[in-house]
């Protein structure tokens, strides 16, 4: 909104989401250089700056070898993931209009849950072709072909003659979701010993199998996604009032559409086929930075994505010294995290509406 006579106009919060977008940069980036120092053989921040600066080729050895070739991939994969989780949260809430809403809606991580379990049980039978060709990335793949999968599905059945509903495909998602569930039981139920312990490590989330090839091969999709994804900022702000209105604002209500889900699904994909089922992100960081910041998307995607990135560095560090030697799975922080923020959402919403 402008502002009258050098002052803003009431109800104008674009000085305070300047402020929390400059806040959450500093902080990405203290949190991120912090993580670099923490884990097994922690560093301090003077050390972890010095070989920073002396780059790529201080990691052939030594305090290098651990920040360059494990801990600096480990974090980058660590910050696309919650931005990507973040970012398609805030659409997806966006596109419901609600702040209960996650990706988890549209079927993504379970149908990416069901692709992972499924070659990690039939990887050397049934699904030995997919093995064969891309190696120890199979399950990603996987994981990443049955969440696009899973969403197609989804938009084919909630479209009809050229519109999409949203509730159609909110109770679409939630049958889909209950279906990949029922699926995965399945093979969980028929797996090994050992594949069942795969299983319980990818679906708890984590990244400890961070390396610069899965970087390479997941990094460029969620980069490509973040990057796209404030286009939709516009159309989104508009979309909120309502889709006649958002229609009459000269916004493509089925283009939007169809974009947002398509964002998501991509996103919410490579993220879950990297680090595993994390649950509670695209929740918790949109909903706080909207009530901090206010509704406009312009500033609040690109803040989602940094707080996505922030407060899984943050779940990560917690995860890598808790049980140290060992790693707690960071789904579980997550999930200790964002289960009582969700119920607390849903009590407050409860005064305001009857659900």
């Amino acid at each position: 909104m402008s502002a009258q006579g050098g002052r803003p106009v009431a109800g104008d919060r674009s000085a305070a989401a300047a402020f929390f977008l400059i806040l959450l940069a500093v902080l990405t980036a203290a949190v991120a250089v912090v993580s670099l120092g923490t884990g097994p053989a922690p560093l301090p921040v003077a050390r972890v700056v010095e070989i920073l600066l002396a780059g790529p080729a201080s990691g052939a050895s030594g305090d290098g070898l651990i920040i360059w070739q494990i801990r600096v991939p480990r974090i980058l994969i660590g910050s696309l993931v919650g931005a990507t989780l973040a970012v398609s949260g805030a659409l997806m809430q966006g596109l419901f209009r609600n702040p209960l809403a996650d990706p988890g809606l549209v079927g993504v991580s379970s149908g990416a849950a069901l692709g992972a379990v499924s070659t990690i049980v039939y990887g050397g039978t049934v699904l030995l072709p997919l093995t064969l060709v891309f190696g120890s990335y199979a399950i990603a793949v996987a994981a990443f072909v049955m969440a696009f999968a899973s969403t197609l599905l989804l938009y084919a059945i909630a479209t009809r003659g050229g519109r999409t509903s949203i509730a159609t495909m909110l109770l679409a998602g939630i049958a889909l979701g209950a279906f990949s569930a029922a699926a995965t039981g399945l093979l969980v139920f028929t797996s090994s010993d050992q594949q069942l312990r795969d299983i319980t490590f990818w679906s708890l989330g984590g990244l400890g199998g961070a390396s610069w090839n899965k970087l390479a091969v997941a990094g460029p999709i969620m980069l490509a996604v973040l990057l796209a994804m404030p286009v939709l900022a516009r159309g989104l702000n508009a979309y909120v009032l309502g889709e006649a209105e958002a229609f009459h604002l000269g916004v493509h209500v089925q283009r939007l559409k169809f974009a947002a889900i398509f964002l998501v699904a991509a996103g919410t994909g490579a993220a879950v086929a990297t680090s595993g089922v994390i649950g509670f992100v695209g929740i918790v960081v949109p909903h706080l930075l909207r009530l901090a910041m206010g509704p406009n998307h312009q500033p609040l995607l690109p803040a989602c994505a940094m707080g996505g990135a922030v407060l899984l560095l943050v779940a990560d560090m917690v995860a890598r010294t808790i049980v140290s030697p060992a790693e707690l799975p960071i789904g579980i922080l997550t999930a200790a995290l964002g289960a009582p923020f969700f119920l607390w959402m849903l009590l407050r919403r409860r005064g305001l509406v009857d659900l």
